[in-house]
Order: C-alpha cells, then sequence, then structure tokens
C-alpha cells in the first residue's frame, strides 16, 4: 500500500550503492546527507520561529493577562500577532512532517531489502518465504526477507539461492565485517564463549546508535545552554532517546540501526551549526540593530525635510 514511497526511496539508495561500488553502508550514509542537507533551508526557518516567539513572549503574556477568560479573543489577537510579526505558527512542525514518512520509508525499506533495494521480484520473494517458512529459518514473520538473505546457503532455499545471490551480487551489505542484514540479539552472558552466546560483532551496531544518540544530545543542550539559556531544560527527555535508541537497535536489523546512527550524527550535527550561527541572543541582537538603523534612517529624513522646507 505504501509502494509509492517506499520504491522511490529503494531505487535511491540503489543508486547511492552502485556509486560507491555496491556498499549499502555508504548508501545509507550519503541519502541520510543528502536528505539533511536539502532540509538545511526548513532547519533555519524552524529557527527562526523559535527565535521570533521568544522575541514576542512578553507580547503573548500581555494578550494572555487581558484575553486570558476570553480563549477565542486570545486565540485571535494572538494569530493576529504573529501575522504582524511575520512568525510562521507551524514554523516548528514543518520539518518534523516531513521527516517522519522519510525515516519511515527508509526503516521499512532497509527491513525489506530484496523488494526495494536489490530488486528481486515479488514472485521470487513470495516463493522464497514459502521455503523458508517450510523450512522454519524465519525468525521474523513480519519482515522475512532479512532472514532469506541470513540464510541463502540453507538447503531449503536452494530453489531459489542461486537467483537471490545473482540479483543481490550488486549490493555488499557487509560493514567492517558485521552484516546489515544481521539482527542483533543480546544475551546477558557477554563472556561466554559457547557457540551463539557472548559478545556478538552485530551489538557494535546498536551500540553506536546509543553513541551517536548521546553525543547529539550533549552537544544540543550545551550550544543551547550558552546561546538560550533562559529555554526550559529538557535533559530529562534528551537523555532518554539515546537509551531507546539503544534498545530499538536490539529489536531491528543492523542496517535499520546503522540508518539511526547516521540520522542522529548528521542532523544533529546541522541542527547543531544551526543553533550556533541563528541562536537567540545574535538573531534578537541583529534585529534589534536593524530596527535602530531603520529608526535612525527615518529621524534624518524628517530632520532634513524640515532643514528644505520653505518657512
Amino acid at each position: 500500500m505504501f509502494d509509492f514511497l517506499l520504491k522511490p526511496l529503494g531505487w535511491i539508495l540503489q543508486q547511492f550503492a552502485y556509486l560507491f561500488n555496491g556498499s549499502f553502508a555508504w548508501s545509507v550514509f550519503m541519502f541520510t546527507l543528502v536528505v539533511n542537507l536539502l532540509m538545511i533551508p526548513l532547519s533555519i526557518k524552524t529557527q527562526k520561529s523559535t527565535v521570533g516567539q521568544m522575541r514576542i513572549r512578553p507580547k503573548m503574556e500581555a494578550l494572555k493577562k487581558k484575553y486570558g477568560d476570553d480563549k477565542q479573543r486570545y486565540s485571535t489577537e494572538l494569530q493576529k500577532l504573529y501575522q504582524e510579526e511575520n512568525i510562521s505558527m507551524s514554523g516548528g512542525c514543518l520539518p518534523m512532517l516531513i521527516r517522519l514518512p522519510i525515516m519511515l520509508g527508509v526503516y521499512q525499506v532497509v527491513l525489506s531489502p530484496l523488494k526495494y533495494i536489490v530488486g528481486v521480484s515479488d514472485s521470487i520473494i513470495e516463493k522464497a518465504t514459502t521455503l523458508a517458512s517450510k523450512a522454519g529459518i524465519i525468525s521474523n514473520t513480519a519482515y522475512p526477507q532479512v532472514d532469506i538473505i541470513n540464510n541463502l546457503g540453507h538447503k531449503g532455499l536452494a530453489e531459489v539461492s542461486d537467483t537471490i545471490s545473482k540479483e543481490m551480487g550488486n549490493i555488499d551489505f557487509n560493514f567492517f565485517g558485521i552484516q546489515l542484514t544481521d539482527s542483533p540479539k543480546f544475551d546477558i552472558n557477554i563472556f561466554s564463549s559457547e557457540p551463539g552466546k557472548g559478545f556478538e560483532l552485530s551489538w557494535l551496531i546498536p551500540i553506536l546508535a546509543f553513541a551517536a544518540a548521546m553525543l547529539t544530545s550533549i552537544v544540543s543542550m550545551q550550544i543551547q545552554k550558552r546561546t538560550n539559556p533562559d529555554a526550559p531544560r529538557m535533559g530529562g527527555m534528551m537523555l532518554t532517546m539515546p537509551f531507546i535508541s539503544l534498545i530499538i537497535g536490539f529489536s531491528v536489523s543492523c542496517a535499520a540501526g546503522f540508518y539511526w546512527a547516521c540520522s542522529s550524527l548528521i542532523s544533529g550535527a546541522i541542527q547543531s551549526l544551526v543553533q550556533i550561527y541563528y541562536g537567540p541572543n545574535k538573531m534578537i541582537a541583529a534585529e534589534q540593530a536593524k530596527a535602530l538603523v531603520k529608526r535612525n534612517k527615518e529621524e534624518n529624513a524628517i530632520k532634513a525635510k524640515k532643514v528644505n522646507s520653505p518657512e
């Protein structure tokens, strides 16, 4: 039902992979980078909208005191204030509304790589799924394609393994020895030497996602503290997100976790730069300076008019 979104995303990831000798990891990184670079104007708009709301906060408080009991009148006057100050009431929502479907789309694409990235036909995927189910090698019935890729050497998939392997020949899901089609399975016996237990290389992906989210949160909080000391503290929520990333990383394929890590690092870096260059104090000072220059010009024009006017 969502193929109209997922197929183009898969095709783009496939083309990026071809640019980097079939590397799926590079494909995800470059796709995430390009998307976030294209989102910079919206990020700037969001930051300006946030700063604008800070600037008119005293006026908003005055309206609240004046029309607090009349919610409809308060809403009308508030909307009028936003229009007069040229501030978008939905400025902060637009980037999120665009990012969300892209994020969910990529998440779905990397969980169904045979169809959307490799380009295997639906009939072959359906046949492979049936064979894999009979062989008992599917652990995730909702997204069986990852299990199919990881078990192409199984005798139960002999009928389709050559076809799928040939199609996959152009795409490499390996990332420094980690197979991105694997799903990390946490085991409390970290130091166990038994096969199937203990530390696995695939655990590095959820850990990477956690570290990327934690670094981004810490840097963002430090920048916010420096550029906007009066902003409400959201440290608890921002530090909770890395742990959510860690949990999600252990519940999805390494490809999804890797995308999550790339997204945290790239979007966090860009957002940090936007916060620095369009910080509240800097923007408000620039607007005040602009208003002062405008007022001086108007006053000088009035003085010049008085001097030049005949008595």
